[in-house]
């Protein structure tokens, strides 16, 4: 099934044959808007404004359903309208062949890289191809629908690019002339100012032998330019015009002005540059967003150079410092496009397909976006990809956030600048450490490689908490804005109002991120603020929701909090009562909701730790003990902990706490070990914390005397003790029993491992444990586990399932990190 919009709207079987058409002005308008995004998702909203326009009415939504319904029926068989609630998706058998469109992108794309890769023979067949998909108008039988104006200019725009660079292949490789220039007479007469397209038309007409009519064309556009634009010819149709008054070979074809060409080649990025070409060939108005550094300037200019026709590049960061009048900005876009003066601007571009690359927008952002949608709903061929650290908020523009690199990326561009500096150098095994803790960002990535001329990546990794001062010299050339690290995160930190700097500041108490209720109970900020930052690239919203800054900008900000801010106590506050809360649900049913939730907050848990009065801190500790030992994180914070010993003084009061702090510390002698051991014989209440007893017996040593509390866990927990005493196999199942009405997996692991030894048939019991050990992550227990059942697999003579077990535990172990 083929479907044509290269004309009026028509469908037509594999065999050329005609397949009947949705009827319905809407129907044929919602089909044709589907088709231009076949095998996308397209939003609801998109659809909406597609169909009814900027205004629709009330109950649009029902409507578009409506009409999603009529489409539905009239389709062919094997063509479907699927809706999720991301939107509604046209499904084909291959959109880049089975839609006109499509193809023809697709084609057009295709065949101008052949004619920049100096294959214009293969640029003339695929160009021609192309341009042979045409039959009419596009959409000519619903224009009358909002988004058709739009995109039939776009298309329009491309079908001359499409033109032109079919003109230059056939003329590289010898093609009819007169034929070249009756093709190209109408375009011509439609675009009388497109200087490339009449440079064509006049190397055409000389080469079959009609030179004064050359000149003659040359004439016509340089006194129209002159009129209508106050502007001279460019400098490519100069030197067409004058290989044409000397009878020789005219000059190779050119699109205009050079884009500002890269030294260094361009690494990563590959699923970026697809979606970025993509959005800039389907829509008007694409916009980089990301951080300083993220490499959005090399990526629009790698994307721009690839593709057909007219490119300018608009340079904005020149204008105005750190803001810029609207005169300035426009005077900038003059500029780049060669026009006398910013008012005629609209005059220049109005029947001109041209993209503008508008580069750093970000302290102009408004100025440039009143500009950018003048310009746009004035000049129907004119596209625009920007950058900048924040969107310019436009009806109808397309974001692509840009962050980090993937990790195999950034070691890659790291090596290669490195190799740059240090010849022969090919990777160390701190590189990929390196550039994690660079947030992957290519400038500072490239930074930290151009430092290996004085120092070792040892040296450069080591030094990342003073990454400000080690990434200090950068290209004298740059702008004074990207010639350091310090630089580019001063450049955006200058452009935020002082509410959002004050959020910044305080927002650096966070390690690992944090959710919107714990940056609200922090920082005392509302949702604006907070949207505010994200917006301007200063902090990411992650697919779980949480908001994290980059390390580099959090370290930035950090040194901008003052001492005493409210938001340090706040966060060791926070955290605590997070802990506090979860403790007790590490013990029930939730285990594994509250073992993910502090996973996501361990590294502000670990911060949280070195805020904070010492006594808060030990009762930090006491709460955050069952969590540790469950993930087998003790010898994580066994630094934090042992530092947080030295502060403290301990009291007869935080006893406990005090013992759980130095088990955390991994201590197991000393005075720090004799004196919490005298805090907890000398206790005569029940133990506050249910883990103590047994995470004191099994780091350093039964201790009598201990009186356990009397809830269902710890009455559970201290019936495996008594049963592994006196070997009762009642007394494990009293325990498991316990453990199972909590619903506590640790626990009912542990009974069941304890049960599998009195047991005749112990496999499944130890598949049960091994099942739950494993839901937990408890890796030395499933290595422990995985022993004890390849024992039993080895005593019943199965030596194949328990050579598999053991391979198992060590795999297991070597993954955690456990001696194997």
């Amino acid at each position: 099934m083929i479907f044509r919009l290269l004309g009026p709207l028509a469908v037509t079987g594999a065999d050329g044959a005609p397949v009947p058409a949705p009827g319905g002005p809407k129907v044929r308008a919602l089909l044709a808007r589907l088709l231009l995004d076949a095998g996308r998702t397209v939003p609801v909203e998109r659809l909406v404004d597609g169909l009814y326009g900027d205004e629709p009415p009330a109950g649009a939504p029902g409507a578009l359903q409506a009409q999603v319904s009529r489409l539905r029926r009239a389709l062919p068989p094997g063509v479907t309208v699927a809706f999720s609630p991301a939107g509604y998706r046209l499904t084909v058998g291959d959109p880049a062949t089975d839609v006109d469109v499509l193809r023809f992108e697709a084609l057009a794309r295709d065949g101008a890289r052949a004619g920049a890769a100096g294959d214009p023979g293969r640029a003339a067949g695929l160009l021609r191809e192309a341009l042979g998909l045409w039959r009419g108008p596009a959409l000519a039988d619903v224009r009358d629908a909002p988004f058709a104006a739009g995109q039939a200019a776009r298309l329009d725009a491309l079908r001359l690019d499409a033109v032109e660079e079919w003109a230059a292949a056939e003329l590289a490789v010898g093609g009819d002339p007169t034929a070249l220039v009756r093709e190209l007479e109408e375009p011509a007469r439609e675009q009388p100012l497109r200087e490339r397209l009449r440079g064509l038309q006049m190397r055409a007409l000389a080469a079959a032998g009609r030179q004064a009519e050359a000149l003659a064309v040359y004439e016509e556009v340089r006194a129209a330019l002159a009129e209508e634009l106050g502007a001279d010819p460019s400098p490519e149709l100069s030197a067409v015009h004058l290989e044409v008054l000397r009878g020789g070979p005219a000059v190779p074809d050119r699109a205009g002005p050079p884009l500002p060409a890269p030294l260094t080649d361009f690494v990563g990025r590959e699923r970026e540059r697809e979606r970025l070409a993509s959005l800039v060939a389907a829509t008007r108005l694409v916009t980089l967003v990301g951080p300083g550094g993220a490499g959005k300037t090399r990526l629009a200019l790698e994307v721009g150079a690839g593709l057909p026709g007219e490119v300018r590049f608009v340079d904005l960061g020149a204008v105005g410092g750190t803001g810029g009048s609207s005169t300035e900005v426009a005077e900038a876009f003059a500029a780049a496009l060669g026009v006398r003066g910013a008012a005629r601007l609209e005059t220049a571009l109005a029947g001109r397909p041209v993209l503008l690359i508008v580069d750093n927008c970000e302290h102009v952002v408004a100025e440039t976006a009143l500009l950018a949608r003048r310009l746009l709903a004035a000049c129907p061929g004119l596209r625009m990809l920007t950058t900048s650290r924040e969107a310019l908020g436009i009806t109808g523009e397309s974001l692509l956030p840009l962050g980090a690199l993937a990790p195999d990326a950034a070691e890659e561009l790291f090596v290669r600048r490195a190799a740059a500096v240090r010849p022969g150098f090919t990777g160390h095994a701190r590189v990929a450490e390196l550039c994690a803790g660079l947030d992957g960002l290519p400038l500072a990535v490239e930074l930290a490689a151009a430092r290996l001329r004085t120092l070792s990546v040892e040296e450069l990794a080591d030094g990342l908490g003073e990454r400000f001062e080690l990434l200090s010299r950068g290209d004298r050339t740059a702008p004074e804005r990207h010639r350091t690290l310090r630089a580019v995160v001063e450049w955006s930190w200058s452009l935020l109002e002082p509410d959002e700097r004050e959020l910044a500041a305080r927002l650096s108490v966070f390690r690992g991120g944090a959710t919107a209720e714990a940056v609200a109970r922090v920082c005392g900020a509302g949702a604006g603020p907070l949207a505010s930052l994200v917006e301007k690239s200063l902090v990411e919203v992650r697919d779980d929701g949480r908001y994290r800054m980059l390390e580099t900008i959090r370290a930035y900000a950090a040194e901008r909090l003052p001492d005493g801010d409210p938001a340090i106590a706040a966060h060791h506050a926070y955290y605590r009562e997070l802990a506090e809360a979860a403790d007790p649900e590490l013990r029930g049913p939730a285990q594994l909701e509250w073992l993910a939730r502090l996973d996501a907050e361990d590294a502000n848990l670990r911060a949280a730790l070195r805020r904070g009065t010492p006594e808060d801190g030990l009762r930090l500790v006491a709460a955050l003990s069952p969590y540790w030992w469950l993930r087998g994180l003790r010898g994580r914070v066994a630094a934090p902990v042992a530092e947080l010993l030295d502060r403290v003084e301990p009291t007869e009061e935080l006893g406990e706490e005090y013992a759980l702090c130095v088990l955390a510390a991994g201590l197991r002698e000393g005075e720090h070990v004799d004196r919490a051991r005298e805090f907890l014989v000398a206790r005569t209440a029940p133990l506050g914390q249910p883990y103590t007893a047994f995470l004191w017996s099994t780091s350093i040593g039964p201790l009598k005397g201990l009186r356990m509390g009397d809830d269902p866990w710890s009455r559970a927990l201290g019936q495996v003790g008594h049963a592994h005493l006196t070997s009762s196999e009642a007394l494990f199942s009293q325990a498991l029993a316990g453990f199972r009405a909590l619903g506590e997996r640790w626990g009912t692991a542990t009974a069941l491992e304890g049960l599998a030894a009195h047991s005749a048939d112990p496999l499944p019991l130890l598949a049960e444990a091994l099942d739950l050990f494993e839901s937990l992550g408890v890796a030395e227990d499933v290595v422990d586990l995985l022993h004890r059942r390849a024992a039993v697999h080895e005593a019943a003579g199965d030596v194949a399932a328990a050579a598999a077990d053991r391979a198992r535990a060590t795999d297991t172990a070597r993954r955690a990190g456990l001696p194997t």
